[in-house]
């Protein structure tokens, strides 16, 4: 019997000859049931992944960006039902991570027919995410290289957005890694991963793997031109935890408390400031289709 197939679309992003390719090449697998759901943002994802669900899919393509990516991640957590990326969009760390190429056939034809993988996602103040979280410069520099910008220029627009935030100053923090303090002071920003590759693909978290059930930590102190180009020249050379400005560890939980409300994101996806967040690692929270010839990061 063939499976039950959805796609769930962002329509405003692109990939290959576009959606009306992807469902020839769905259809082409002898699908005899496909549940088709476009939307206009990808805040409105989840509610048609709920559906699909409830419909007895049996495999998801989504279609979009890291965004996309994490509001069905988030929908999709624990139901066991795999995922297949399309990534379409102008961020797709978490395909780039686990070698999904942006190229359609091939995304499709591992939907089909890769492996299938238990990955860990994170979860942070109540949404999980796929490949990293943080508050303060780095999700400031994240909302600042959003929309029209990040299309223009790509990694540029990353570039641009820190100029113009290193100069802000140190916010008091207070980290806790499973429950016991690991920092309190001033610092820029906080950053959790759970996979290596971020923002602008830079490689913070070096031996980060998505299926080893832990969540990278990452904290700064660096502030300012100088400080701050020291800290990505580090982790350019793949030594981000060599940095006398960076703290790297990893946890099961995380909890934070912040001195000013700061703005947060996941998977570059911007989230109202707070002064606390609480994180936890979600293992083998997504079954996610893979290339059968790709080894997992880490």
């Amino acid at each position: 019997m063939s499976p039950i197939v959805a796609v769930v679309a962002h329509r405003k992003k692109t990939l290959g000859a576009g959606l009306d390719r992807l469902r020839v090449l769905i259809t082409e697998e002898g699908v005899a049931d496909l549940l088709w759901y476009e939307v206009p943002k990808s805040k409105k994802a989840p509610k048609k992944v709920r559906q699909a669900l409830a419909q007895g899919a049996e495999l998801v393509f989504v279609w979009g960006g890291d965004g996309m990516v994490q509001r069905c991640a988030d929908a999709m957590a624990g139901s066991g039902v795999p995922m297949a990326v399309l990534p379409a969009g102008t961020a797709n760390l978490f395909a780039a991570n686990l070698g999904i190429p942006a190229d359609l056939d091939e995304a499709v034809r591992i939907g089909f027919h890769g492996r299938r993988e238990k990955l860990d996602l994170g979860v942070l103040n109540g949404e999980h995410f796929a490949v990293m979280a943080g508050a303060g410069f780095e999700a400031e520099m994240v909302a600042d290289a959003g929309g029209r910008a990040k299309k223009r220029l790509g990694k540029l627009s990353y570039v641009k957005a820190a100029v113009r935030h290193v100069g802000e100053p140190l916010v008091p923090m207070k980290i806790k890694i499973d429950g016991t303090t690991w920092f309190e002071g001033r610092a820029s920003c906080l950053l959790l991963g759970n996979v290596s590759r971020i923002a602008g693909g830079v490689q913070a978290f070096d031996d980060a793997r998505p299926d080893d059930g832990w969540l990278e930590v990452g904290v700064s102190t660096a502030q300012g031109p100088l400080e701050w180009a020291r800290v990505i020249g580090r982790m350019a050379a793949g030594r981000s935890d060599d940095s006398p400005l960076v703290r790297i560890t990893r946890a099961r939980k995380v909890s934070a408390r912040f001195g000013v409300p700061l703005t947060y994101e996941l998977d570059g996806g911007e989230r109202e400031p707070t002064r606390r967040l609480k994180a936890e690692a979600a293992a083998g929270a997504l079954t996610v289709c893979l290339p059968l010839d790709e080894p997992l990061p880490g």
